[in-house]
């Protein structure tokens, strides 16, 4: 599982989200299908949750949507903005 770091902050409209790493003052712009995906890592969802979620939602198939959320995650990973829950710490 994963959690959002905390010197990240976001902000939704019905385009995406705006995500700011206020430690590395980076911005990034995600569109409406990365906002959801990072709306529900804040839900504290898996990876396994949010891949049946976003094939639900946007009509896709499940083995499409795997690889699309398991690339998100890998690129949030990548500019730090989430990182690996420890067992037993809070989300």
């Amino acid at each position: 599982m994963y959690r959002i770091c905390e010197t990240v902050r976001s902000s939704s409209n019905q385009d995406g989200a705006i995500v700011l790493d206020i430690r590395q003052g980076q911005m990034f712009k995600l569109n409406f299908t990365g906002s959801r995906i990072l709306e529900l890592l804040k839900q504290n969802s898996d990876e396994s949750g949010i891949v049946d979620a976003i094939s639900r939602e946007f009509g896709i198939a499940r083995d499409r949507a795997e690889t699309d959320v398991r690339e998100f995650i890998l690129m949030l990973k990548n500019h730090r903005l989430i990182e690996q829950a420890c067992a037993g710490t809070k989300p």
